[in-house]
């Protein structure tokens, strides 16, 4: 690599299982490179990453850390990415801007499942990326179990660079599988070259064949070379390998330590060769084509929406093409031009390709959005990941009454933030829903709403869409009159009403002859049996009724459309009653995601649920996982997430549709009917 290549600013993202270690790895990474005296904690509070009170309540990342280093005189940008399952857009988002990732795993094989989606999502987007095996000196699990296990989550080879010296069962340092050099870890500072222990050399040989013949497979001329027993010196492997991790052909696979600084040199060197420049990254992901510009003008992607106390609304962007000033226009707007680094936000007068930038104060930009020559991209064709259907939702209302749009508008900025959150009235229930990906992702927003928009509120299960139908029909005769001095109010009507079949809707109809009613007036009925359809004898709106007005009577001075509206909705509250009213509760089509060694735990899991499974298969676009197909009552998945995620160490997800309506009766009805205001009873005695 020149040193010009090298001099473009690069984009490491840190990603990994909850636990793994990535904050403590930006912190040695920082403090490596000489931008830190010491590493910070993540127990005691101190990390660069972290700030905010719900990630040091947590002890644990809850957005995106933003750092910046140089390492060799090489400048870098460094996004550390929560590890939790519940907040995976986040990272996803920031891996669109990585030129390359480094994924994180601890040295236990039943902890490997739980990389599965994230290198799947690595290898669909073609993201280039190393495995750096933390804790090893906690490890006591032979290295060729623990690559055996990620192997089989990853579809990309996973090629160890490094085997482990181990003394007295500890970990003490590593052999160099290319150049087959032994070092020492020494605990926050660089390791010690010393000569290979004997104890090592089996392993090292065997281990460094499966290296050469993992690199032989993409490589004939090399295949070549192994077969007629020549080994290529060390600086053509180094050479080969770092060709193949830029195409994302293999992941290397380093060890070390990041609480104790092992292998992080180690880890730099190679991400210094290895990464290719932020061009590779900008034509991965489409935005050259997608911008529609020529030249070197101004191409940007944005990555991450930020609404900060005092600095307002910022939009961190990953320039990839062309050069940026402070106070430039964009998507209209004048922009300030800032580096995050940590807290920290320091003002920039300008920044060039390949920085990761905030823009300030900037309306218009969402996350994901593409800014080319200063403008937003209307609908790029980029491959930018779509925010994952919601799985858990909680019915918010503010603690004071006052504050319902102050409630309002803050969700529309935590969406703003974080689009996998959802924020929305439900219109069949008249409650503010907030949904996301799990209990801990909504537990996040709620705190957040309260300390950085300084709102409180109350959440609550929502409540189930539940309807009602009728079983037979009926015919009812109903008068409105009211005298009130001058005109009064007279509407008589008779109506028919009858079942419809299920998800048929409201049907209306009329047999009026003669004049009996006024065909002006006849509107007005219906506008009024539709008024009292929408509360039934059991407390819910009716669907699938028919209604038909057959006869009735007016008065040329006090009839009126408000007094048949009045005796529509009288005359479906009386014949309601009368028609056998039965409880529906509404039914899901889930599709359930999970490993198949984990396919029949979810069977379990939906019988327990009252589900009804409709088969399962192999998922066409991953190997090694089934997509289960099942009815199940929208009651019973308010907290299924959970139990799934607890089944399926964490990796398991589902995505959910309205299917029908069917009906609910028994024990189940009468305790859904209990919590309803009280009603008219409905003849059938079924409350």
């Amino acid at each position: 690599m020149t040193e010009n290549r090298r001099a473009a600013p690069r984009c490491a993202v840190l990603v990994g299982a909850y636990t793994s270690g990535k904050t403590t790895l930006l912190e040695a990474m920082l403090h490596t490179a000489g931008a830190t005296r010491r590493p910070g904690s993540v127990e005691q509070g101190t990390a660069l990453g972290d700030t905010s009170r719900e990630a040091r309540d947590r002890h644990m990342s809850v957005e995106p850390n933003f750092a910046h280093t140089r390492f060799l005189e090489d400048p870098w940008a460094i996004i550390d990415c929560p590890g939790t399952v519940e907040l995976a857009y986040d990272s996803r988002c920031a891996l669109m801007a990585a030129d390359m990732a480094v994924v994180l795993a601890e040295a236990d094989p039943d902890k490997a499942i739980t990389l599965a989606p994230l290198f799947k999502f690595l290898d669909d987007h073609a993201i280039p990326h190393v495995l750096f095996i933390n804790k090893m000196d906690k490890a006591n699990t032979p290295v060729r179990e623990v690559m055996a296990a990620l192997q089989s989550v990853s579809s990309r080879p996973l090629v160890l660079r490094q085997v482990p010296i181990r003394e007295n069962e500890r970990v003490t340092g590593y052999v160099d599988l290319v150049s087959e050099r032994a070092y020492r870890y020494r605990e926050g500072a660089p390791s010690d070259l010393v000569q290979m222990p004997e104890t090592v050399a089996e392993r090292e040989s065997e281990a460094r064949e499966a290296m050469l013949e993992s690199l032989a497979d993409l490589d004939d001329s090399l295949l070549t070379q192994l077969l007629e027993d020549v080994v290529p010196p060390p600086a053509e492997l180094y050479s080969r390998l770092t060709e193949d991790v830029r195409r994302d052909l293999v992941v290397p696979v380093m060890l070390g330590s990041a609480l104790n600084d092992n292998g992080v040199t180690r880890l730099w060197k190679a991400l210094r060769h290895e990464t290719p420049e932020p061009g590779a990254a900008a034509e991965r992901l489409g935005a050259p084509a997608a911008a529609g510009t020529a030249g070197e003008s101004l191409i940007a992607s944005v990555i991450k929406t930020l609404h900060l106390p005092q600095a307002g609304k910022l939009s961190l962007a990953r320039i990839w093409q062309g050069a940026l000033k402070d106070g430039a226009q964009i998507a209209g707007q004048r922009a300030g031009l800032y580096r995050l680094h940590g807290a920290d936000l320091s003002k920039l007068t300008s920044a060039a390709a390949g920085e990761l930038v905030a823009l300030g104060r900037v309306e218009p930009l969402r996350t994901g959005d593409l800014i080319a020559g200063g403008q937003r991209v209307a609908e790029p064709a980029i491959a930018w990941p779509q925010p994952p259907a919601p799985v858990y939702s909680l019915a918010l209302e503010p603690e004071k009454r006052a504050d319902e749009v102050k409630l309002t508008t803050a969700l529309a900025k935590l969406s703003e933030e974080d689009p996998a959150l959802i924020g929305e009235h439900e219109t069949t229930t008249g409650e503010l829903v907030l949904s996301g990906q799990g209990e801990q992702h909504l537990a996040i927003a709620l705190s957040r709403l309260k300390t950085r928009f300084n709102v409180a509120a109350r959440a609550q299960t929502p409540d189930t869409a539940y309807r009602e139908s009728i079983r037979k029909g009926t015919r009812k005769h109903t008068r409105f009159k009211r005298q009130t001095g001058g005109h009064g109010q007279f509407a008589d009507i008779q109506i028919e009403v009858a079942p419809r079949p299920r998800g048929s809707g409201f049907a209306f109809d009329d047999r009026i002859v003669g004049g009996a009613v006024p065909r002006s007036y006849i509107p007005a009925v219906e506008a009024g049996a539709q008024d009292g359809l929408q509360s039934g004898p059991l407390g819910f709106p009716v669907v699938d009724v028919a209604v038909t007005l057959v006869d009735g009577q007016y008065h040329a001075v006090d009839s009126s459309e408000q007094a048949f509206r009045i005796a529509g909705r009288m005359a479906i509250a009386e014949a309601l009653p009368e028609c056998e009213p039965v409880l529906l509760e509404p039914v899901d089509h889930v599709t359930i995601s999970v490993p198949q060694s984990m396919t029949s735990k979810v069977h379990g899991l939906i019988a327990a649920r009252r589900g009804q499974i409709l088969g399962f298969q192999g998922r066409d676009d991953w190997d090694g996982w089934d997509a289960v197909e099942a009815y199940i009552p929208a009651a019973e998945l308010s907290d299924m997430i959970q139990e799934l995620r607890s089944l399926t160490m964490g990796v398991g997800f589902f995505e959910r549709r309205l299917s029908h309506l069917q009906e609910l009766t028994g024990k189940l009805a009468e305790r859904v009917m209990a919590q309803q205001p009280s009603q008219t009873a409905p003849a059938n005695g079924q409350r």
